[in-house]
């Protein structure tokens, strides 16, 4: 793991420092949420009213940029996860942050594909965040498997990459067309336990 690779940016102390650091982060936002995760840096620099320069040291890397402004969505659904999981009813739980989830990985174009990496490589800004949000989804799973409401052979890996699907559709629809919701609700269609139901890996060909 490279210290480049590695690095995390934090908010300057200084007055000054964190006045271009927020104006920075502020402009980096608006711009990956108009142009994707590809957006022009010089653009976001000339947007925020500093040099190429002074965002290059705040910001070392693109992928530092992105953790930075991503920073705060992934908070939200590590918090969401805590506070969801005590709920009485598992499933609504459940249901609840992985609507949560999809909205925050479309959150711009390229997020999901970056967050999916991010899970898994160590080398990344990402990283730690992506793997405490992974945790506390798959303990919102795992009550919900307890509590007799999904399926238990559904996995937290599976789980995530069936929400990167459903945040792709988001990301990629058009302004007047999101079929995340629908998504969502046939992944829930899918792994929900019903009475007398039986389990796909369960059929059995009919004798005779």
């Amino acid at each position: 793991m490279s210290e480049a690779q590695a690095y995390i940016a934090r908010r300057p102390k200084r007055a000054d420092g964190a006045r271009n650091y927020d104006a920075i982060l502020d402009a980096a936002r608006k711009a990956f949420e108009a142009h994707g995760a590809d957006a022009s840096l010089e653009d976001i620099a000339a947007q925020a009213g500093v040099a190429i320069g002074t965002l290059y040291r705040h910001f070392p890397t693109r992928a530092s940029l992105v953790e930075a402004a991503t920073r705060e969505g992934l908070a939200d659904l590590i918090s969401r996860a805590d506070e969801l999981a005590g709920a009485e009813d598992a499933l609504d739980a459940l249901s609840e942050w992985m609507r949560d989830a999809v909205h925050h990985f479309s959150t711009f174009r390229g997020l999901v594909g970056i967050l999916a990496r991010s899970m898994y490589d160590e080398g990344t800004p990402s990283h730690a965040a992506c793997d405490a949000m992974h945790s506390g989804g798959a303990r919102l799973l795992r009550a919900a498997q307890d509590a007799g409401h999904v399926r238990d052979d559904l996995t937290p890996a599976e789980l995530f990459d069936l929400l990167s699907g459903a945040a792709w559709v988001r990301e990629n629809a058009g302004p007047d067309r999101d079929g995340s919701p629908r998504f969502v609700q046939l992944v829930l269609e899918g792994i929900v336990v019903r009475p007398n139901d039986a389990r796909p890996n369960d059929a059995r060909p009919a004798e005779g």
